[in-house]
């Protein structure tokens, strides 16, 4: 989506993101978790979010629900409603990025090429793609919406594993097998790769 008007200029913050994260010691990113529907990307992102929070570093979640209950609530499910979904996402993202947060997204973003869009707004580094990848069996049972079971009678449609396609990340930065890890070594998984890549010490 782009927009024809030639009566919009972009406008430069009067703080830069660099002179933000000189401010709170840490450097900004967008930790973009993905995986199907139960695979535990909202709960592995809000627990990551409360490790970083004790550190005392500043971070936001952006969680799938709660998103299509505001920015997203006219979208529907479609391939192209996706497509947009992420779209806004991923600019959101940035500009949380942009004001020297830490911003942790929890979306099924279930098409490779949306994904790559979003890494794409912002510069090397700056996207960390965190692969939640329990197995469809394990997310089933997890279902505690019975959202699965409503999928396969076919009372919901194109729904991501069952009738719609999800397509793995071929190189996520970090990959985690959330049906058989626990919660604890998830977080320090996601910790870990937080410091190789020099967002904070």
């Amino acid at each position: 989506m782009t927009t024809n008007s030639s009566n919009i200029v972009w406008h430069k913050a009067s703080v830069n993101r660099e002179s933000i994260e000189q401010r709170r010691n840490h450097k900004s990113a967008i930790l973009w978790f993905t995986g199907l529907s139960g695979s535990g990307k909202s709960t592995l992102a809000n627990a990551v979010n409360v490790a970083l929070f004790n550190k005392g570093l500043s971070t936001y979640v952006l969680d799938g629900d709660n998103i299509r209950h505001g920015l997203c609530k006219d979208l529907g499910f479609s391939d192209s409603d996706r497509e947009e979904n992420i779209r806004r996402i991923g600019e959101v993202s940035k500009l949380f990025l942009d004001a020297g947060i830490i911003v942790l997204t929890a979306f099924v973003s279930p098409f490779r090429s949306d994904r790559d869009k979003a890494r794409h707004l912002v510069k090397e580094n700056d996207f960390v793609e965190i692969y939640c990848a329990a197995n469809l069996e394990v997310c089933e049972e997890r279902d505690t919406k019975g959202l699965y079971a409503k999928a396969r009678a076919g009372q919901i449609k194109d729904f991501t594993g069952i009738s719609s396609p999800y397509e793995e990340p071929q190189e996520p930065e970090l990959k985690i097998d959330t049906g058989l890890k626990g919660l604890d070594e998830s977080v320090d998984d996601v910790i870990s790769k937080l410091i190789k890549l020099n967002i904070f010490q």
